[in-house]
Formats: structure tokens, sequence, C-alpha cells
């Protein structure tokens, strides 16, 4: 089983001019097969997120007439434009669109479905969708559009960005990727008005996005973010938020845009593996954006200097929008023109400079959540996510059914590399049901194919073991796949878990059923609306690794040592896995560790002068 949207890297999509202009021609050959009388450019199966998408085609067509000029399309233009102009304009309120402010103001809107009263709740975004398209036609049809439709759409896209910000409460769906694009798309309409009204639109756009998005941003793993569906962050979502953000940047030189764009992608950055999987966020979890994601990935992958472009998008969407035969549809094509105009290059290689939230070298990462407790592991092509024990998610020591991995006090981070090793050292202080502070100290070790894991913490009551994750996906070369099996090696006994009991809150990575599914199954409102993240979170219990205490650890800690994937220092002569032995000893130093791979001195939980955890590392 595939995951759906889990698909190839974006920055391996052919981005030269002649491969934009081949898009576009395609599109311009099915936008004439398809054009209706009345003008119309819709897919014939449209039915919703409708009210924007004929003058979407038709920027696309003002766009590939504006690159090629192609004599078949200004006519084209001028009707579909017409057609929207006279068809796809509301003024007329729509029944039960609940998020008015002023009743009958008269100012125009686009409707998400075109029957009154049908669906109003997404009127907002696609009234800002349609403000979006209505700019790029006045952008690239110069020269394209007579005078007088120029000017009626000038007043209908005015008319929509008053609509937004006057008649309608401001971002009711507390969308960050719906709030910025209205910023965007009034500093682009700010360009096509009039003086006086220009610097009005440019100041409101501004002042929006300073109040009503950058003061409510949402802290998460050292980084501040504009929120997303009440979340901080959705991984479909939140590369559309760069996109906007690059946009902002382009048009208005604003450093603010830039800045809180360099601090979205570090963050992205941070959480995505090397292989580009990524999963969360309180819209969807898995479901990725395809084309509008290129032009944020790919403008600020080269100014924070990472290869953003390693992001796993929906290739089904790698070009535009498309419906279920393949055929073009409008939707999102702003991104599209965007995207074909934006000259950035992608970054290609990771980021030298050690981030607190992730490790990576090679083909390993862990990517960690704001508590420092890995929230995705990559080896070996593997995906591992935090497994769920009594309902308490993560990875770390267990006894008595207690996870120990929330901290209660600082938690420290050393970062180390050396001898061609990557090394991360997390000391966290936890607190059990025995009321007894205990220091976790948990080292991250890769040599860019493998990962080693050795958590030490006091000697714990019962029989502990080592929560050590649930295996979740695989690359299959150019898509990701369910799997229940990973790569890993224990110096203690080794259990691959499955849940005992049935039902939603109990996940089996042995059925057929993707995270997603099972986080919106938990999640207390419908798929689409509820928050996977907080439906993911009521998860009882799941497969999981177990991993028991090593042998010979010192009589005062308790030690779990695994390995994911073999190792380039693991590989016997016939490239079998080699063995898997770790040897401990301790002294007034530390904690030494002894693998096949590598020797580390772990410091004492107390840290340096300043706390601060000691540790080195040397190569075998």
């Amino acid at each position: 089983m595939h995951l759906p949207r889990q698909l190839g890297a974006l920055h391996d999509l052919p981005d030269t001019p002649q491969a934009y202009d081949a898009v576009l021609a395609g599109v311009a050959g099915q936008a004439l097969a398809r054009l209706t009388p009345e003008g119309n450019l819709e897919h014939p199966d449209c039915v919703d997120d409708i009210g924007d998408t004929s003058l979407g085609v038709t920027s696309l067509l003002a766009l590939a007439w504006q690159r090629g000029q192609d004599p078949r399309l200004p006519e084209t233009v001028r009707r579909s434009l017409a057609f929207h102009l006279r068809e796809r304009v509301y003024t007329e309120d729509n029944p039960g669109y609940p998020n008015l402010r002023a009743r009958n103001s008269g100012l125009p809107y686009a409707r998400y479905t075109l029957a009154p009263g049908a669906h109003p709740i997404g009127d907002w975004p696609s009234t800002v969708w349609a403000l979006l398209q209505a700019v790029n036609v006045l952008d690239v049809a110069e020269g394209l559009v007579e005078d007088e439709q120029r000017a009626e759409l000038i007043e209908v896209a005015h008319g929509y960005w008053r609509w937004l910000t006057e008649a309608t409460f401001f971002n009711p769906q507390e969308a960050g990727n719906q709030a910025i694009g209205c910023v965007v798309g009034g500093l682009m309409l700010a360009r096509h008005l009039p003086p006086g009204r220009r610097d009005l639109v440019r100041s409101r756009a501004i002042a929006l996005y300073a109040e009503k998005i950058r003061a409510h941003r949402v802290a998460d793993r050292g980084a501040l973010l504009p929120p997303e569906h009440g979340g901080a962050y959705d991984n479909n979502y939140g590369p559309i938020s760069l996109s906007f953000l690059a946009q902002a940047h382009r048009v208005s030189g604003e450093e603010v845009f830039a800045e809180d764009g360099d601090a979205l992608a570090r963050y992205l950055d941070v959480r995505l593996t090397g292989g580009g999987f990524d999963n969360g966020g309180p819209r969807y979890s898995e479901q990725h954006s395809g084309f509008e994601s290129v032009l944020g990935l790919r403008y600020f992958s080269w100014r924070i200097g990472s290869d953003l472009g390693r992001y796993r998008g929906d290739t089904r969407w790698g070009r535009h929008a498309v419906k279920a035969d393949g055929g073009v549809d409008g939707h999102f094509a702003w991104m599209l023109v965007w995207q074909i105009q934006d000259t950035a290059r992608w970054h290609r290689t990771p980021s030298p400079v050690p981030a607190r939230h992730q490790l990576r070298a090679g083909s390993v990462s862990v990517a960690f959540d704001d508590r420092m407790t890995p929230s995705l592991v990559e080896a070996a092509g593997t995906y591992y996510l935090p497994a769920a024990v009594n309902r308490q998610h993560g990875f770390g020591p267990v006894t008595d059914g207690f996870l120990f991995c929330r901290p209660m006090g600082e938690v420290r981070v050393r970062d180390v590399r050396a001898d061609g090793l990557t090394a991360k050292l997390v000391t966290k202080p936890v607190v059990g049901r025995d009321h007894v502070l205990r220091h976790v100290r948990s080292l991250y070790v890769t040599d860019g194919t493998a990962l080693w894991v050795t958590v030490a913490v006091e000697r714990l009551p019962g029989t502990p073991y080592l929560l050590a994750g649930l295996p979740y996906a695989t690359d299959d070369g150019e898509r990701v796949r369910r799997t229940a099996e990973g790569e890993v090696t224990s110096a203690g006994a080794l259990r691959l878990t499955h849940p005992e009991a049935d039902g939603v809150d109990h996940f089996d990575a042995r059925a057929d059923r993707t995270q997603e599914e099972a986080a919106f199954a938990l999640a207390a409102d419908p798929r689409g609306y509820g928050n996977p993240d907080l439906g993911w979170s009521h998860l009882v219990s799941s497969t999981a690794l177990e991993a028991e205490p090593a042998p010979g650890a010192p009589e005062d800690l308790h030690v779990f040592a695994v390995r994911y994937g073999a190792g380039r220092h693991a590989a016997g002569r016939h490239g079998s896995t080699g063995p898997f032995a770790p040897a401990f000893a301790q002294d007034g130093r530390g904690l030494t560790v002894r693998t096949e791979a590598f020797t580390a001195v772990i410091g004492e939980a107390a840290g340096d002068a300043h706390g601060e955890p000691e540790l080195t590392l040397q190569a075998v």
C-alpha cells in the first residue's frame, strides 16, 4: 500500500523556461478545446473550489500569450474574462454565510460552490483565490485586454479586497495560508490602483499582516509560525504559506516577509527527513501540496542555504491542479504563474549548520519535537513514528506502563561531529509516577547510513524497556509505501509488538490503514475539518519496537542501545550485517560507550560548569 500523496521530491521537476513553456502549451491546448460558447474554461467536473477556476485558466493563457504570442489566445482570454465578470462575480449575500460583518454590502465575492447556501463557508478563501487570479491577469495581460474590460476587472478586484477586509471577518478559518494569500492579493492589487487608493490598500495589507497574522504566530521547536487551522504547522498548507511569503517579499520588498519566511523555511527544513518525508498537521497529516509549494521551497532554499526541494510533494499536482481524469483545473493557477516568473534556483545541498531539533547526515535523519523527543526517524530507507503505549507517545524508557520522555525542567543538547560521524546528546530531566527526578541521556550517532541510539537513565524499578519507534513507511523508488518492519538491532532482546486490542484507538502497522486515516477517525470533526494531530494524540497503543536493557551496564544505570540500519562500519567482507555488541564502562568522566563504529563518552547528567552536556566522540 502506497501513501497516496508522498511522491517525488519537488526539486526533481524540470524548471527550465522550455519546460514551463511546454506546460503552458499543454494548458492552452486543453483550454482551446474546452472553451464553451459562453467563454467558460472550468473543468466539466468542477463543483467546489469553482469560483476562481475559469479565471485561473485565463491567467495561464495570458501568460502563455505573453511568452509565446500564440495568435489563438487573445480572443480566448477576452471571452473567458468576460465570462468570469458576467457569471462568477456575486454581489448578493450567500444565504447562510456566517462570517459577515456587514449584510447586503453589495461588494463582489467568489463562491466556493455556485448553488446559493450550498456550502458558503468556503467563500472567503475562494474570494482570496479569485483576487489573486484577477491581479495576475492584470499583471500579464498588458496589451491583451481592452481598456474597458481591464478597468472593470480592476474594480471587481478592488471589490474583492474590500469584501475580504471590510464586509467579512478577516481569516475566519484561522488558516495562515489563506490570510497571507489575502495580503499578497492586496499588495499586488495596489500596483494597479491610482495613487490615493494604492497607498491605502498597500498600507492596509501590511497592517493586516502585522496585526492579524504576525502578532498571532504560534511557537513550535524554537520557531514562530503563522497559525494554520488552529495549529502551528500543517505539512500540506505550511509550504503553501511559505510560497505566499515568497511572493509577498517579491512584490513588496518588505523585509518582514523575508524574515518570517526564513524562520518558517528553517523550521520546515528541521522537521523534514533527508528523504523528504513528513507527517502531521491540524488539517492534514499526509496530504502534501505539489506545485503550490515550489515557489516558497525554491525561493527560500537559497536564502537559508538548504535543500528544501527534497520535500516529497504530490507530483500528480506537479504543474497545476488537475481533476481525476488529469484535466487542468484553474484552482491555484496564480501559484504556477508566480513559479514561472520567479528566477530563483534550487539550493540542492543540506545546510552544514547543526540544528537543535534535527540530526542529519547522509541517508539518516532524526527530527525532534518541542520536547526533544524524536518525532520522525529515518534510517535505511525506513521512516519510524513515535510509538504509543497507554496513550503516551514517544521514544524513551518505559517501566510499569509509564513512558519517560516528557521533560520536567530544561532539556539540554550537545552536537558533535568527529571522524565522519555526526552526533547529538540530549539530556532530559523526567519524573515518573514515583515522583523521583531522573535524567534520561539519549545519544544519537550516525555515519550517514546507520543510526546508533544509546539511552541511559538512573536505575528504574520493574522490568523496563525502550520504546524505540513505530516502523511506518519506506522509500519505494519515487513513492513511499506502508511497512510494518524495519532494520533494527538491539543490544538487549528486541520485540516488535502489535496492539492486542482492536478499535480506532489502536494502530496496527500491518493493517491497510494510513496514519492520516487513523488520525481523522480519532478526530472530533469530520475528515478535512477535524484536527488529525489532536486525533492521533488520542491513540492508546500502536505497533512498537521494544528493546530490553543492554547487558553489561553499570549497576546504577539502565542502558538501552539500538542500531537502525546496518551502517558502513557494520558490514562484513560479504556485505552482511556485522555484530552489534556495545560495551559500557563508567568512571569520573561519565559513561563510555564502545560500538563497532565509535567510542563515545557521555558526561555526567549534571553537565559542565554551566550545566551543559559533555560528549566526546571518536570513530573506530
